[in-house]
């Protein structure tokens, strides 16, 4: 396929469906060799059949161990990877901090972040061999504000800005570029559910929450995927090749986030 991303080669995580989907599908289009993981085998046979070409690993980003085989799957395809898009994340539990269980918080971290770092230990000495490459790392706005009955989601999210600019400034010798992407709430079931569980936590309607979260942007509007995968593609490019450790929002303009 030809396009502007022709013959180079990008992974993206969790990326059989919802956000990550999108991320992956705007690759696609734009001409590249897409490799993607999920969680669910099912999930990752239907994307390759709706997008004839790209292949995939089922692997969950908080192994370590089926990481490394992920990327062993990606080295035996494409030969390495140009760019990484770290988007698997999970919501985690909506409830005051003393009332969240240790499993919950550590499910939530392992996925948020552990899973940053185990794909990006391994993609890092593909970029250099390569002489270069970008990772896009997937934050929230929850990353830059305070979030109450949601820490566990926060402090993973706080913990990529943090990381991103790390390696950023570990990387860029090796022309290899990192920045995160701070997305507000993004239409679809995840911040539905998000919503529901925060509107039987407070006692309210969902409808009524949607309101409060709305509200908060100036331009009055939640965001969309493709508004999150075109800024992958931006980092990306030639055109985003001066930036890097950034924090990138994407949310219509939040000025605090669910204090």
């Amino acid at each position: 396929m030809k396009g502007p991303f022709a013959g180079r080669r990008v992974l993206v995580t969790a990326a059989a469906d919802g956000v990550g989907r999108v991320i992956a599908e705007a690759f696609y289009r734009a001409g590249a060799a897409v490799h993607i993981c999920a969680r669910t085998q099912e999930k990752l046979e239907r994307c390759a059949a709706e997008l004839s070409g790209i292949t995939y690993t089922r692997a969950d980003v908080s192994d370590a161990e089926e990481v490394g085989e992920m990327f062993a799957d990606v080295e035996r395809l494409y030969g390495g990877v140009d760019f990484l898009v770290n988007n698997a994340g999970v919501a985690g539990p909506t409830a005051r901090v003393d009332k969240v269980a240790p499993e919950e918080w550590r499910r939530t971290m392992s996925t948020n972040i552990d899973g940053q770092f185990f794909c990006t230990k391994f993609a890092v000495p593909m970029m250099m061999r390569a002489g270069g490459g970008a990772i896009v790392n997937i934050s929230s706005t929850a990353g830059l504000f305070a979030y109450p009955g949601r820490s566990p989601y926060a402090a993973s999210k706080w913990a990529v800005i943090g990381f991103t600019k790390t390696i950023a400034a570990e990387l860029g010798a090796f022309g290899i570029r990192a920045n995160a992407i701070c997305p507000g709430c993004i239409y679809g079931p995840r911040i539905e559910g998000v919503i529901a569980r925060e509107a039987a936590a407070r006692g309210t309607t969902a409808a009524a929450v949607r309101r409060g979260y709305v509200a908060q942007a100036a331009l009055g509007t939640f965001i969309s995927a493709r508004d999150v995968a075109d800024m992958c593609l931006y980092l990306c490019s030639p055109a985003g090749g001066r930036i890097s450790g950034q924090a990138i929002t994407i949310d219509g303009f939040t000025e605090n986030c669910r204090s």
